[in-house]
């Protein structure tokens, strides 16, 4: 089964094969959980969404039409979970009252300066910080264009909204990340 197509191992699994299903999550599993922890900013979480978004698409396999493609599906599903898990996210917030966890990663590091290595991997994670405090409306356009490579349009359609509010929306992250990064 190795070489089987998506169409194929979909039907098989939504007929209940668990070993057709396991290879689709195989194939699928990495490159949702980038976007999901691109989205949430958060390695940990992002592995409890990707559970969550496995199981739903378990669920869900009965009602995906076979007539379209997979992946566009199965990253809706993934984008759908974060959401959903920055609802809950923000609700207990509230509900503990605990202090902005942006705020605190922001905060400034009295190490020594660090080597070059260091250093780049510090800049990718203040990046990372960074694209996770965006609000989902920005963040999720910006990370299926800029990280995922999906064209304007292919968003859009991921979105449920027009290719321009796309590239509206990008440009916004954009200049918003280049705000927030020169203030550091």
């Amino acid at each position: 089964m190795t070489d089987t197509g998506d169409a194929e191992l979909v039907k098989l699994a939504a007929a209940g094969n668990e070993s057709a299903f396991g290879q689709l999550m195989r194939r699928y599993k990495e490159p949702l959980y980038r976007l999901i922890r691109r989205l949430t900013g958060d390695p940990d979480a992002a592995y409890d969404v990707l559970q969550d978004c496995m199981v739903s698409i378990w669920h869900g396999l009965a009602r995906f039409d076979h007539t379209r493609p997979f992946q566009p599906w199965v990253q809706r599903i993934a984008i759908n979970k974060v959401r959903d898990w920055g609802r809950r996210r923000a609700v207990r917030r509230f509900l503990t009252g605990a202090a902005d966890e942006t705020v605190m990663a922001r905060a400034v590091d009295p190490a020594p300066l660090p080597d070059t290595q260091t250093a780049d991997r510090q800049a990718l994670a203040m990046l990372d910080r960074e694209i996770a405090s965006l609000p989902l409306a920005l963040r999720l356009p910006l990370v299926l264009t800029a990280i995922e490579g999906l064209s304007h349009a292919e968003a859009g359609a991921q979105l449920g909204i027009s290719a321009k509010a796309v590239e509206t929306k990008v440009a916004r992250a954009r200049r918003q990340l280049g705000e927030a990064i020169g203030q550091l």
